[in-house]
């Protein structure tokens, strides 16, 4: 039986780390259309906390890995005891907490070959890169994309994806050993070098980064080529397609995305993972400049 009450950690005002609490709260009930889902495990984004500025207090945290504990009413294709993972909407409250009452379309089965905390780690960066390189960059197979930051939290999967997508991948990176083992056919140290010097033109560049490799972007694109970004608004050029998206929930791409994780695509990497009642802790590793990986807070073992 469910408990009327869980532990949850509610932001209570805006401004940081010391209005996070982690207290005593009345567990959700699955509407319509939802599931009701145990959280295992979920990964936080930095400054995550600045987001619910206008519905506060709020729980944070957007992805979660867990399983399903009760339905609402209209639910199909979601059952009790199926293991999700997802990515919840960022106008509601988050998953830091021991129970989380989420929409069924925004649920998928969670990759078998990952544990909860890997799971969790993989919605926001994977459907960023998927929507990236296939929705707004329209890579198809055969072309040559550009990933900047290729073996950061999106690019450590758009870099794979494309690859397994059939297109020529090049990376500009500093973890240059790491973005080889992602697939990349070439790889670039941005610091070391002009990165650009003497680059074949591409189809597409996947922007993670920002700052002066966006800027210089539109220069290494082919007549008709398209820049997408996630970092910032990118440059607007003569005979380019810019192109700047926030991600957005996808059960299908999830979905899809799950089965390329099972089919023996790397999982995402992991910095750190906290407990529940150790929030607080985690979002400063969050926002910790020498962070490699998701943190990841631990709910259930």
């Amino acid at each position: 039986m469910t408990p009327e009450t869980m532990k949850a950690v509610v932001l209570h005002a805006a401004g940081g780390l010391e209005h996070l609490v982690y207290e005593e709260v009345a567990t959700p009930a699955p509407g319509a259309g939802e599931a009701l889902v145990r959280v295992h495990a979920a990964a936080l984004t930095r400054d995550e906390l600045e987001w619910p500025v206008d519905r506060l207090p709020a729980i944070p945290s957007y992805e979660l890995s867990g399983a399903v504990v009760a339905v609402g009413p209209g639910v199909d294709g979601v059952a009790v005891g199926d293991e999700v993972y997802g990515m919840t909407a960022f106008d509601r409250d988050g998953v830091a907490s021991e129970y989380a009452a989420i929409p069924t379309e925004l649920l998928a089965p969670k990759p078998s070959a990952l544990s909860h905390r890997e799971a969790a780690a993989v919605p926001l960066a994977a459907l960023t890169a998927w929507q990236g390189l296939f929705h707004h960059g329209g890579l198809a197979a055969g072309e040559r994309v550009l990933i900047h930051g290729a073996a950061g939290g999106v690019g450590q999967f758009a870099t794979p994806l494309a690859g397994r997508h059939g297109a020529h991948v090049t990376a500009t990176t500093s973890a240059v050993e790491r973005a080889r083992e992602l697939g990349a056919d070439v790889v670039i140290d941005h610091t070391a070098a002009s990165w650009d010097a003497g680059l074949e033109p591409v189809d597409l560049v996947f922007d993670t980064a920002g700052g002066e490799r966006l800027l210089r972007s539109p220069a290494v694109l082919r007549e008709g080529g398209r820049l997408v970004s996630v970092a910032e608004e990118p440059p607007q050029a003569k005979g380019v397609s810019s192109v700047y998206f926030v991600v957005e929930p996808n059960r299908e791409q999830l979905a899809r995305i799950a089965a390329l994780l099972d089919g023996g695509c790397a999982p995402p990497a992991i910095d750190s993972v906290f407990s529940l009642e150790d929030a607080a802790g985690a979002f400063e590793r969050s926002m910790a400049a020498d962070k490699r990986g998701k943190v990841v807070l631990e709910v259930t073992r």
